[in-house]
């Protein structure tokens, strides 16, 4: 049985744009590797998009592209059906569909430089944007890996995606908390890209899984069961 996507297209056109969406997903991640690779001390991966850093154009052109990854997954790729109820509760579209558009709000509202904490008069209502936006996105984006952890359709991606669930929700939360403590920030900044890059890396296969399999299913032979012929029935039926 075919399963419903929010915006449907033929199998091929869906297979293209899940392929597009692999690609654009990678591609953010290699720029937010090659930004990090620019700067010229550790930064969180959100310091990175600061307007007075020399990474904030690449920073903003690699969030756009994920933003757009992840949406184009969203609109396109069937629904996700986890075998766990309270999983289940959330379509899987709807919630990817949160984090594009929080990552795309977070790709334009960046937070100042150093990405001050929420305390003190250098906070201001930019970083609050930002900040919600990326918490809320990455908080999104593991909860469908749990989702597709526990869809037995998709058992080849299914152990890539609670490892990526945890090692996100694990190190991300390691790295948030050493930024509150202002410790080892250094670390943290470490743990951050780390999470981030497996995010990204599980998009990329997410997207790159359900290509490959709407493509397939393109080429399926479109199998019509015949209606049966009432008449010819009712003609041949005894009295």
């Amino acid at each position: 049985m075919r399963r419903t996507t929010l915006l449907p297209v033929p199998d091929l056109v869906a297979a293209g744009l899940l392929a597009l969406a692999a690609a654009m997903a990678a591609t953010g991640l290699a720029l937010i590797w090659v930004a990090r690779f620019g700067a010229d001390r550790f930064l969180y991966v959100s310091e990175m998009g600061a307007p007075e850093e020399p990474t904030a154009g690449i920073f903003q052109v690699a969030m756009v592209l994920v933003s757009l990854a992840a949406l184009v997954v969203a609109l396109v790729a069937p629904r996700l059906d986890p075998s766990v109820r309270r999983l289940a509760v959330v379509p899987s579209s709807l919630v990817l569909g949160v984090a594009a558009i929080c990552f795309g709000i977070a790709s334009q509202v960046t937070c100042t430089q150093y990405c001050p904490l929420p305390v003190g008069d250098r906070f201001t209502w930019q970083d609050l944007i930002h900040t919600s936006c990326a918490v809320i996105g990455f908080a999104a984006a593991a909860f469908v890996m749990l989702q597709a952890a526990v869809d037995r359709r998709l058992a080849r991606l299914a152990r890539f995606s609670l490892v990526a669930a945890v090692v996100v929700a694990v190190i991300a939360g390691l790295g948030g908390l050493l930024s509150l403590l202002r410790f080892a920030t250094e670390l943290g900044g470490v743990l951050e890209l780390i999470a981030t890059t497996v995010a990204l890396g599980w998009l990329v296969g997410l997207a790159a899984f359900q290509a490959v399999d709407r493509a397939a299913a393109a080429r399926a032979p479109d199998v019509t069961v015949p209606e049966p012929n009432l008449t010819t029935a009712t003609e041949s039926s005894p009295v």
